[in-house]
Order: C-alpha cells, then structure tokens, then sequence
C-alpha cells in the first residue's frame, strides 16, 4: 500500500510540475517573444493609419465606472490626437442589446473629441483572437496600433503576428493593482489559452461575414 501511495504522490507531482512548465513557458514566450512591438511612451511608438481599440464593459459589476474602459478610451483619444493613429476600429461584445461595447467606447470618445468619421465599429469581438482576426479579415487592416492595458498587450499582439499582421501596441494608463489584480491573475492562463488557441485547437473567430470599409479621412 505504501509503495503505491509513494508512487501515486510521484505522479501527481509530476503533473503539477509539468502544469507549472507549461504555464511558466507560455507565458515567457508570449511576453518576450512580443516585447519589442508593446510601447508605453508615445513618442516612441510607430505611427499607423488604424488603431484597435480592444472592448471592455464600461460598468463593473457592482455597477461602479470600470477603470480598464475609461484607461482604454483615453489612451486611444490621446493617440488620434496626437496624430499616431488617423481612425479608431472599436471591437467588443454585443451579444445582447443591453450590453454594447462598441457603442460605449464611441460615445465616450465623441465626448473626447473624437470625430464620428475617425471611427468603425466591430460588434463581434467577443475575445481578443476575434477582434485581431476580423481586423485583417472583415476590415482589411494587416497593419494596425493595439489599444489595450498593459498586462493584455503582449497577449494581443501575439495572437495579431501568428495570424499574419503587422500589429504593434499601445498601453493605457496603468489600473492601480487594487483594481486590477484578478484580471492581472485572470492573463497568465489566457496566455496559455492563446498558445494552445494557436498552436493546438487552431482556434478562429466566432462570426466574419462581409468586407466592411475602414474610410480614412485625412485630417
């Protein structure tokens, strides 16, 4: 009996030592192998037509402002401003009509300036593989600024370069820990997630659909 214990102590610690490789690795290679096309000082960040704006809620659930939305829309009006990107693609969720991403982020933008012809919306990114992939597949941009938090961006930028696109990213303001330390925990398995959604299950994205035009006023 003890030898068998022995042996079943040997391989459940093996498994878990296999578990922690894998997450440890995945997460090591999405985040270096993406570092040098995540910026965080806008002056160093490349200049592109379009940026991508990734969706988040505006409420939390405790019905309070949500700080990831508000860092998400300001960073993306500071980079139209400045002239680093000329036209915001907003992708979210809108699965039901009381829960619209895309339309939160373009009224919270109108109200910073933000021209209504300086924007597109995608109402079927849903996660970050869908919003990436329909930017190059629905909305013809192979080139674009990812605007997202920090902890998301290496994540975001991973997903756009194994699916053939020139992406770089942009982080927003940095959420204080105390509001964003579960989705700072949330992002190391979604690491893994993405390395398997490419690797293992070929993962694609939920809905495409027909070409949509992405028109770039010159400003």
């Amino acid at each position: 009996m003890r030898k068998r214990l022995k042996k079943l102590w040997w391989k459940i610690a093996a498994v878990g030592l296999a578990l922690v490789a894998v997450v440890a690795g995945s997460n090591y290679w999405v985040v270096h192998s993406t570092d040098s096309a995540v910026f965080s000082d806008i002056k160093a960040l490349p200049t592109n037509n379009v940026g991508l704006v990734l969706g988040t809620g505006q409420l939390l659930r405790s019905g309070r402002a949500n700080p990831h939305f508000r860092a998400r829309v300001e960073a993306a009006a500071e980079l139209y401003h400045a002239g680093k990107v000329k036209h915001l693609l907003l992708s979210g969720d809108n699965h039901v009509k009381t829960y619209d991403e895309p339309n939160d982020m373009k009224q919270a933008l109108l109200a910073l300036d933000v021209p209504e012809s300086a924007m597109t919306l995608d109402y079927a990114g849903f996660r970050t593989l869908d919003s990436v992939v329909r930017a190059r597949k629905v909305f013809g941009q192979s080139k674009f600024t990812i605007i997202t938090d920090d902890f998301h961006a290496n994540r975001a930028v991973f997903l756009a370069q194994h699916f053939g696109e020139n992406a770089v990213a942009f982080c927003s303001s940095k959420v204080p820990v105390s509001f964003s330390a579960r989705s700072r925990v949330r992002e190391v398995a979604a690491r893994v997630k993405a390395v398997l959604d490419v690797y293992v299950l070929h993962t694609q994205p939920k809905f495409l659909g027909d070409p949509v035009e992405v028109k770039i006023v010159s400003r």
